[in-house]
């Protein structure tokens, strides 16, 4: 996801799928979710049936289904109903979630049917669009899906999910997966159904009903895809968003199979620059004449990779979908633009990252967020993940850095992971003891502040350089320099390091980090 501006811009074992996580201590699994949802242009309420199967991974008496309860403002769901294998079964709602009593044992599996309506309090955004069009579009990231479809809102908890909607027959609906049907209904109404098979985390299933133009500019590998644009913004729309089909084939040969049957790139009304929506990826209502849309796009279908298909444990280890996804745009624009591309965006966000540490000194993986996940959207997550990644990758190779990103996704997909599943992986991948440069990067705030200084002998043609380490924490890493134009690495595993370089002329020239490898910030004093 790209994240909110002003106007609100997320063989051997080692190759055998991990079983899906959940929420610790979680009395269920969710199977498949399977919704059926009709939608009015009379007002804002919306009337549903979820059929959702489970697995007992307990014997409780009772068990929860995430759904916002109708509040004093009016917003928020009522359940009607509840059944269980087609019977009718005693159910509580309380703020935040359906209290379901059952007799359900351990390992049984059971479809529950919820029939609900309301006025969504969030995640359904129903708004008109800049052209004063109504529109419905899902908008789930972090844990919003609660506030219209019952669920369990917990990126953990992976299912297979349906969408049928019933709406007005002139909208165009589009969800995760193909469609399966689309039907003609009387009182000029539409049902559509969409399937998707793969597992997913609630915070990337969507619908987008609107009015839209479609295109399909390219398959790629059998894989179509799709422009959902507003047909004002047809022309512009449908030649911007196909740089899709160059973006998608790209990922699929660097990182490995695209794990859905589609992808459509949606014009929306999402809160965020783009949102990765597996398949179905929703993007700022101005996207389509954007500068930035080739960047945004190869974000998010990035993320369809990393974020969707390998889905973080928690939210805490947010940087395993937006670092990865903000990297591998990095990666993208190097390969295609020249290794200078990729040295500037670094710079830009090393600057970013250096000046958000001075207003939230805290490590990527920040524990201390428990509910507003919303804060997570930073240059920690973003940029500083990105950079882990970028020095992971000089300090491995590429052979085995890419090769390990492979073997995780291929490990993960259509699962959950988080940043020690990922680190063991690259230790098997590489041979290499990670855990040193893992904790420094992702676990200890702030980054190496160094006072470098170096003096040069005329008589005998040696630097002397010295670099002080001023930080609290002692990082250990590779600190690249160039003496005339020569390049040289100094190995930093001290609070002080001094090294004595043969120079090769009267005034040498000297530069740090010419390649921008080190997420560092430093002063150079030289005589």
């Amino acid at each position: 996801m790209n994240k909110p501006t002003l106007y609100f811009f997320a063989g051997c074992a080692l190759f055998s799928l991990s079983a899906k996580a959940q929420v610790p201590n979680a009395p269920i699994d969710v199977l498949h979710y399977g919704y059926n949802i009709v939608l009015t242009d009379a007002n804002n309420t919306i009337k549903g049936k979820a059929d959702i199967s489970v697995k007992f991974l307990k014997t409780p008496k009772t068990f929860r289904i995430d759904l916002v309860r109708k509040k004093s403002d009016g917003r928020g769901m009522t359940v009607h109903r509840v059944l269980e294998d087609g019977k009718p079964i005693r159910f509580k709602q309380d703020s935040t979630a359906i209290n379901i009593s059952t007799q359900a044992k351990q390992n049984a599996q059971k479809i529950y049917t919820i029939y609900y309506e309301g006025i969504p309090a969030n995640g359904l955004i129903i708004d008109t669009n800049k052209f004063g069009k109504r529109t419905f579009f899902g908008d789930n990231w972090p844990n919003r899906a609660h506030n219209w479809i019952p669920c369990i809102d917990d990126p953990a908890d992976k299912a297979s999910v349906d969408f049928t909607v019933t709406a007005p027959d002139h909208y165009v609906v589009i969800a995760n997966g193909l469609k399966e049907s689309e039907r003609v209904l009387p009182g000029r109404l539409k049902k559509t159904h969409w399937a998707e098979t793969a597992q997913l985390p609630t915070k990337v299933m969507v619908i987008g009903v609107a009015d839209f133009a479609v295109d399909h500019p390219k398959d790629v590998n059998n894989i179509p895809i799709y422009t959902y644009v507003f047909p004002q913004d047809a022309m512009v729309g449908f030649k911007s968003y196909a740089i899709a089909g160059d973006i998608l084939p790209f990922y699929i040969k660097k990182i490995g199979p695209y794990a859905y049957k589609k992808l459509a790139n949606v014009q929306s009304k999402t809160i965020f620059g783009g949102m990765e929506n597996a398949s179905c990826i929703f993007y700022f209502e101005n996207s389509t004449s954007s500068k930035g849309i080739e960047e945004l796009m190869a974000h998010e279908i990035a993320h369809q990779w990393f974020g969707d298909a390998v889905t973080e444990k928690d939210f805490h280890h947010l940087w395993l979908s937006e670092g990865f996804a903000t990297y591998l745009t990095n990666y993208y624009l190097e390969n295609k633009y020249g290794i200078d591309t990729l040295k500037k965006r670094l710079m830009a966000d090393r600057i970013k990252i250096l000046k958000f540490e001075k207003r939230h000194l805290e490590p990527v993986i920040d524990t201390a967020i428990k509910t507003d996940y919303m804060s997570l959207l930073n240059a920690n997550s973003y940029e500083k993940g990105s950079w882990v990644l970028h020095m992971l990758r000089r300090k491995l190779g590429d052979g085995a850095f890419w090769k390990g990103l492979n073997t995780y996704y291929l490990k993960y997909q259509g699962a959950n992971a988080n940043t020690d599943d990922f680190r063991n992986v690259m230790e098997q991948i590489s041979g290499q003891n990670l855990k040193p440069f893992f904790h420094q990067w992702l676990n200890t705030a702030g980054h190496p502040d160094l006072a470098i200084k170096w003096s040069y002998d005329k008589k005998t043609r040696i630097v002397d350089m010295t670099v002080d380490q001023k930080q609290s924490d002692l990082y250990v890493f590779p600190l690249e320099i160039e003496i005339d134009g020569a390049p040289r690495t100094i190995d930093i595993t001290e609070k002080s390091t001094t090294v004595h370089i043969a120079a090769g002329k009267m005034a040498p020239e000297i530069k740090i980090d010419p390649n921008v490898n080190l997420l560092a910030n430093y002063t150079v004093n030289g005589v």
